[in-house]
């Protein structure tokens, strides 16, 4: 028996068609699907508010050296705003690192509350430089007198309030570092009440 004639629309059939029917059908799947042009491929796309931030993020985001310098001198110049304006109001976010704390806080105010001998050492220099410049034998050797006794006064001042201070930091602050503080509230003492920065925060004779 002859065998069985191959249909020749088989044999004969184009490729073409069947390889462009895949291809049709994922078209029709991947337009069914939308997705945010900003969204990278194979990730969710992103809510309305993140792609907010991320626009607004790369848009502050400076692009030459110029305006990063700009930047930077516009961040600095708020900055020192805000540390000027702390060492006026004693707010501790800003102040700087060397105020910083509550052990220096108290140190201040230590030294805020009384009286300085060392505080009256720029007024007493100058009428002690006065009366060292005039030619008169008898004040030039009382100006030269008064030398040695303010010196000699602040002296004993400084020894006394560095005693009371240590006393008082090793009781309020047993387990803070207190490194620093008594030299820090001495060279505190040697400005005058109205100079200090920070501001003093205490009236004399107030207990810190």
């Amino acid at each position: 028996m002859p065998p069985h004639p191959v249909p020749l629309g088989f044999v004969f059939r184009s490729r073409a068609k069947e390889e462009k029917a895949p291809a049709d059908k994922a078209q029709v799947t991947d337009s069914k699907q939308t997705r945010d042009p900003q969204a990278p491929k194979g990730r969710p796309t992103p809510k309305r508010s993140e792609a907010q931030t991320q626009r607004r993020s790369v848009a502050q985001t400076p692009t030459t050296r110029k305006e990063a310098a700009k930047r930077q001198r516009d961040e600095r110049r708020v900055q020192m705003e805000k540390q000027r304006q702390a060492l006026a109001n004693g707010d501790e976010r800003y102040l700087p690192a060397r105020d910083k704390g509550p052990v220096r806080k108290f140190a201040r105010d230590f030294v805020d509350s009384r009286f300085c001998v060392a505080e009256f050492f720029l007024p007493m220099a100058v009428v002690i430089l006065v009366l060292s410049m005039v030619r008169v034998g008898s004040l030039q050797n009382i100006a030269l007198l008064l030398w040695l006794v303010v010196i000699v006064m602040i002296v004993v001042d400084s020894i006394a309030i560095a005693i009371r201070l240590k006393k008082q930091l090793a009781a309020r602050f047993p387990d803070v570092p207190k490194k620093g503080a008594v030299a820090y509230a001495l060279m505190r003492t040697l400005q005058m009440r109205r100079l200090r920065l920070p501001k003093p925060q205490v009236k004399r004779g107030e207990r810190p």
